[in-house]
């Protein structure tokens, strides 16, 4: 069985990061970009990070700039963005694509272990959230308008959950 932690990504430092990295974690997979309305809620993806990553949980964002053209930047770029505008300090990787022939893998397997509305797989806009527990299956996707501190209580869940067996 498939989990999040078979995939790899290019970091924003250029080098590959395998997920595995994040085993036995909970994970918050964003598809961000710099220049959208939902932009702000990096602070509430800061917060939600700080809150909860001494119980194992982890932010990951992924930059798209397939929605309104809001993600223009190179990878120092967005890493200057994130680090000045919102002292974002959760793990960031490099520019994918998330819808299409060329969405990066993992976002193949999240759109289709949790389809949107009425089993829409595509990505519809910047800051659509996946939510994945420790064993690395996709537990609940939220929508872009989705404040990062409503979910909390879900990822708060996710994190008393015992760590898989071995």
């Amino acid at each position: 069985m498939t989990t999040l932690f078979d995939f790899s990504a290019r970091g924003l430092d250029g080098q590959e990061r395998p997920l595995s990295d994040f085993n036995g974690q909970v994970a918050l997979v964003v598809n961000v970009a710099s220049q959208c309305g939902f932009t702000p809620q990096y602070s509430g993806l800061e917060e939600l990070y700080r809150s909860y990553r001494d119980k194992g949980f982890a932010v990951l964002g992924f930059p798209c700039n397939q929605f309104g053209h809001q993600e223009p930047g190179d990878d120092a770029a967005i890493r200057s963005f994130c680090d000045m505008q919102y002292g974002v300090t959760f793990p960031m990787f490099a520019k994918i694509d998330v819808n299409g022939a060329d969405a990066h893998p993992l976002y193949r397997w999240l759109k289709e272990q949790k389809p949107g509305l009425l089993g829409t797989e595509g990505i519809k806009w910047n800051f659509t959230k996946f939510l994945v527990g420790r064993d690395g299956q996709v537990i609940k996707r939220y929508a872009p308008t989705d404040a990062p501190a409503s979910i909390a209580d879900d990822i708060a869940a996710a994190c008393a959950a015992p760590p898989p067996a071995a």
